[in-house]
């Protein structure tokens, strides 16, 4: 199919699954979020207090509203699904405002706009992330970060458990890695259409696009949050999303002499 109509296509199957999204968000226990990557994403953004958010695919407002409660002073979430942005603004609790708006073009945005930028599971939908990269570089002010969560590259390529007679899980399948094109799994019932990109693809975009990388990590669940969420003991066994911790340099909108953002310290 054309661009043009697959770009239709992702966003009729996008209106076709936010009921059962915004229901899931709201309602469902949805373990690996709630579990695991939640924690992993606010740890990795740092200290939110005072700065301006830019949450890039936000769908219902999920991400965005935990980073209006942990203190930022305006928290911009856009999404291309009116229902999901809808959704959002039902709940809106103060310093977060939500706008329908594609992100892979931003140009409405002034440059050097904001402090954070995130990236929940958004950029494994998009058909091209690293237009999505760029514009997120130009509108962060130097010095400001970009922290995008994504579902791992080893488990995007085919990401099914190999089970044996007994319907014990084996393994996870890893094949076709290097194939990148789009993968459609059911989500709540739907057939949705996810990208599959290696992870040189992914890091190469991003330094392409004249950030640092920071910090790599590959979140798993801990001891503790297992307790509380035991249908995630898959997660200690091979790793479901990665995050990357991104700085734009200090100096000039260059890519090039330009020096690097001091990289977020861990917290305690």
């Amino acid at each position: 199919m054309d661009e043009r109509h697959d770009r239709d296509e992702l966003r009729r199957q996008w209106r076709q699954l936010a009921p059962g999204w915004v229901r899931e968000m709201r309602e469902g226990r949805n373990a690996p979020r709630a579990g695991m990557l939640d924690g992993a994403m606010l740890e990795a953004c740092g200290p939110v207090a005072g700065l301006q958010v830019l949450d890039s695919g936000c769908g219902e407002g999920r991400f965005a509203r935990m980073l209006a409660a942990a203190g930022a002073r305006r928290v911009l979430g856009l999404d291309a699904c009116e229902a999901m942005i809808d959704a959002a603004r039902q709940l809106a609790c103060g310093p977060d405002e939500y706008r329908v708006a594609d992100v892979e073009d931003l140009s409405f945005l002034p440059d050097a706009s904001f402090d954070l930028a995130v990236s929940c599971l958004n950029q494994c939908d998009l058909p091209d992330f690293a237009a999505n990269t760029r514009a997120l570089f130009r509108v962060l002010r130097p010095g400001g970060r970009f922290v995008v969560a994504n579902v791992h590259p080893m488990r995007s390529a085919v990401g099914a458990w190999q089970r044996d007679a007994g319907g014990a899980k084996q393994h996870v399948i890893l094949d076709n890695y290097f194939d990148e094109s789009q993968r459609r799994w059911k989500m709540l019932g739907v057939e949705i259409t996810n990208f599959h990109r290696t992870l040189g693809t992914y890091l190469n975009a991003y330094l392409d696009a004249g950030f640092a990388l920071c910090r790599l990590i590959e979140p798993t669940v801990t001891d503790e949050a297992l307790k509380a969420y035991p249908e995630n003991d898959d997660e200690q066994r091979v790793p479901n999303f990665i995050i990357f911790v991104l700085a734009k340099p200090e100096q000039g909108l260059g890519r090039r002499g330009a020096r690097p953002a001091p990289c977020p310290s861990r917290r305690d």
